[in-house]
């Protein structure tokens, strides 16, 4: 006997939002459990709790709970995310049972679903009504045509492009003033092949407005300061150099600005702010403010933290490794990581005709990451190894090959994946360590465990 359309839409639609809290929640560990419930409707109910550990998801008569560690709760971020996507899946369930929805809200269904959570996302702090579910769709429709573009090329070269979506911003021209010949930012505009030419996301954007009409090729530094004259915008938290104006066009505003990089990364801005990356094929939720706040309480040195965390963005977005370690107790820790010819301050003979690989660095001795200069921090963690420094940022090695004999901890959860990974690991018992990968991840280890990646 076939199930009622009903229940098959709900089991189906259950069984969306368990895949998607699964993705974007990878750190917590997930639980369910059947309870009476007054949401069977269709209405999804984020549940209180007294523990910001936890997060419970009431919907279809099941509580979906999920739990982090006690130390590193849920942020704003992931709480907004969770109700973003049960808003999207929540008007999709109403929506097949109601043919006026269903034609009203039909570009809900178009795209992928989780281009859906996301544009949900950013747009979850305005009132609900037909203005900003409009402009849910045209987020998501910018997202699908950065996917189209991230899967073409023009001229066998990848295809970067970007567009700043306006809202209310007295800067943008008004609509089709000069020939009425306007055009909507939609799909088609992937069909027409120098359409990836007119924009190449880094310098240059497409400039749209709210209803989706594009109103002009811009350069971003346009709009790299307040509308209001205030004077130099600041972020608040880093972001690659070479997208700091896009951050800044998008602070203090609502503005948003969507990405597809060189290396088809599609990077989404708003307030002021990384928010969101498409890597891997499957969307990220970056969270960076409330990251970085952790990277900086671990090394307990605001300045310290800052340049190396600007200098590992920079170093991701260009896909260049890279590994940092910032030691607690210098003098237990560094003979056991750093062997002694690795060391800056090792003891040399008469140089010789040829110096060798500590006498190359031998002008880093006593300096301090902080006041190098930025490509020069950047240039010397490139070599292979590791660079190591104290708290204070004094410089203790540089391109060091960790020692890393001893064994993982019997109930450790790390994954070893590779030399970098594994090094980072045997550091983490001994120092604040920031890995960068050259795909472009960041990972943050701490005391042996994984804290956060980027």
């Amino acid at each position: 006997m076939a199930l009622p359309p009903v229940f098959a839409a709900s089991a189906l639609y259950d069984s969306l939002l368990q895949s998607a809290l699964r993705q974007f929640f990878g750190r917590a560990t997930f639980e369910t459990e059947p309870i009476p419930s007054l949401s069977s409707d269709g209405r999804l109910a984020i549940e209180p709790t007294n523990d910001p550990s936890v997060l419970s998801i009431r919907w279809f008569g099941s509580r979906h709970v999920l739990h982090v560690p006690a130390r590193r709760p849920f942020t704003p971020h992931e709480v907004r995310l969770a109700k973003a996507i049960g808003s999207v899946l929540a008007l999709r369930y109403r929506a097949i049972f109601d043919p006026k929805q269903m034609l009203e809200r039909g570009d809900l269904f178009r795209g992928a679903i989780e281009d859906r959570y996301v544009s949900a996302f950013l747009n979850s702090q305005e009132q609900q009504n037909d203005a900003t579910f409009a402009r849910a769709d045209l987020m998501a429709t910018a997202l699908e045509i950065l996917r189209v573009a991230a899967l073409s090329s023009y001229e066998n070269k990848a295809i970067s492009s970007g567009v700043l979506l306006v809202d209310d911003d007295p800067r943008a021209p008004i609509a089709g003033h000069a020939s009425g010949q306007a055009y909507k930012y939609s799909a088609a505009l992937t069909g027409i092949k120098s359409f990836y030419r007119l924009s190449d996301g880094l310098e240059t954007l497409f400039l749209v407005n709210r209803e989706g009409t594009v109103l002009d090729i811009i350069e971003v530094a346009r709009y790299v300061n307040p509308a209001d004259g205030s004077g130099q915008a600041i972020l608040d938290v880093a972001c690659p150099t070479a997208y700091r104006p896009h951050a800044l066009a998008t602070s203090n505003n609502r503005n948003v600005c969507v990405v597809l990089s060189p290396s088809h990364e599609i990077k989404v801005f708003a307030q002021g702010v990384e928010i969101f990356s498409f890597r891997n094929a499957r969307w990220h939720l970056l969270d960076v403010q409330a990251k970085y706040e952790m990277w900086e309480r671990a090394v307990e040195n605001p300045e310290l933290a800052s340049r190396l965390y600007q200098t590992a963005l920079d170093l991701a977005d260009a896909r260049q490794g890279a590994l940092f370690v910032v030691l607690r107790d210098v003098d237990a820790s560094l003979p056991l990581l750093v062997a002694p010819g690795d060391r800056l301050d090792a003891h040399r003979g008469k140089p010789g005709d040829v110096p060798d690989r500590v006498q190359l660095l031998h002008m880093l001795r006593g300096r301090s990451a902080v006041s190098l200069d930025p490509a020069v921090l950047a240039g010397l963690a490139k070599t292979d190894g590791a660079m190591v420094m104290d708290s204070s940022g004094r410089l203790l090695a540089v391109g060091a090959i960790l020692m890393h004999t001893e064994p993982l901890e019997p109930h450790s959860t790390l994954a070893v994946e590779g030399a970098r990974t594994t090094a980072a690991m045997a550091a983490g018992r001994y120092a604040s360590v920031l890995k960068v990968s050259e795909d472009g991840l960041i990972t943050f280890y701490d005391r042996q465990e994984k804290i956060w990646d980027i």
